[in-house]
């Protein structure tokens, strides 16, 4: 008798790399065509960068004095030209400078990006767990008490703004109880930066952005979970006597977590607009702030890198989607 244990099924690395490494080669055109895009209809904003630069003196300025700010800026040059500067700066780790905020645009983002992922994270993290849990325990009584409260919550939400549900949450859990802070990183008069202060700024923050994206991870796990549970096998298994509790997460959420995965890599896009929402309601110092006045003041290498940030991510979001897909259901495989 052989009583060598039974290996663990080994990862398709190789063709996980593969499909990863086919993606990224597409992805570089359409990278491509989204920061030419973005100096394109910068060129055609009715705002104008050189007085945004200038402020309030630009308003006292001579003609000349503010031809020699457009010459110094390089807006004064055809629009091919600046895209191709800008992006053969890029690829050598220059991302030129911001002229709205007088600072390498790298170090702009370098300071800003990382509480924008925390937020991003934390919200994500809330938004599939809490959702997961809930379309379980609702697809188990389907038409119940608990089913018909959390749906119709679902639909409310899903309908409900991501600043409004900001705005509420600050007056009733700021301004009403008085037990969170309604915004910014650390308390008023705070001289450092705490982890205990980051932990209860980022409490509404990302309990709002989560719930706005809660329902259709809800819906999804709802409908999936449902469906498996009227299928063949599952009610095979219950006649054979496997408990409830087995047969739920053994059976019905591994069926219904399939059409969820494919919903991660969709909801990359609109969790990226929430998150800007949500950071300028509650003074999160993230990328918003920076994205609003590049938008603005038609900072084009601000604008140009935020844009390439956020195209990358989502990219990045729908690949995830498909590989979790791949390794959830290898009949799919990795040919995507």
């Amino acid at each position: 008798m052989n009583t060598r244990p039974a290996r663990s099924p080994r990862l398709p690395w190789g063709p996980m790399a593969r499909m990863a490494g086919r993606r990224t080669l597409l992805a570089l055109p359409v990278l491509l065509a989204v920061t030419f895009g973005v100096f394109a209809v910068a060129e055609l904003s009715p705002f104008d960068p050189v007085k945004a630069y200038a402020g309030t003196a630009g308003l006292t300025a001579s003609q000349a004095e503010l031809d020699q700010l457009r010459a110094n800026l390089g807006v004064d040059r055809p629009l091919s030209g600046r895209w191709w500067d800008w992006l053969t700066s890029a690829l050598t780790g220059d991302l030129g400078t911001s002229s709205v905020m007088r600072r390498p645009v790298a170090e702009v983002i370098a300071e800003r990006l990382g509480w924008s992922a925390l937020l991003a994270a934390t919200a994500f993290a809330v938004a599939v767990l809490a959702g997961t849990a809930l379309g379980v325990l609702a697809a188990r009584r389907r038409g119940g008490p608990l089913d018909r409260v959390v749906s119709s919550l679902a639909y409310t939400l899903e309908a409900a703004p991501a600043f409004w549900l900001g705005l509420l949450a600050i007056w009733f859990f700021s301004v009403h109880l008085g037990v969170l802070p309604s915004g910014g990183l650390s308390d008023a008069g705070s001289d450092a930066v705490t982890a205990d202060q980051v932990v209860r700024h980022l409490v509404l923050p990302a309990l709002v952005l989560g719930l706005s994206q809660l329902p259709w991870f809800f819906l999804y796990v709802r409908q999936g979970v449902a469906d498996a549970l009227d299928e063949d096998p599952v009610r095979g298994a219950r006649a054979r006597g496997i408990g409830e509790r087995r047969v739920l997460l053994g059976h019905g959420l591994r069926a219904g977590m399939l059409p969820m995965l494919t919903l991660i890599g969709s909801r990359v896009p609109e969790l990226i607009t929430g998150a800007l929402l949500v950071e300028t309601v509650f003074s999160w110092p993230g990328i918003a702030a920076a994205t609003v006045q590049a938008a603005t003041s038609v900072d084009f290498p601000l604008l140009a890198a935020l844009t390439v940030l956020a195209t990358a991510a989502v990219l990045a979001g729908n690949l995830l989607s498909d590989l979790l897909y791949g390794l959830a259901d290898p009949r799919v495989g990795f040919d995507g």
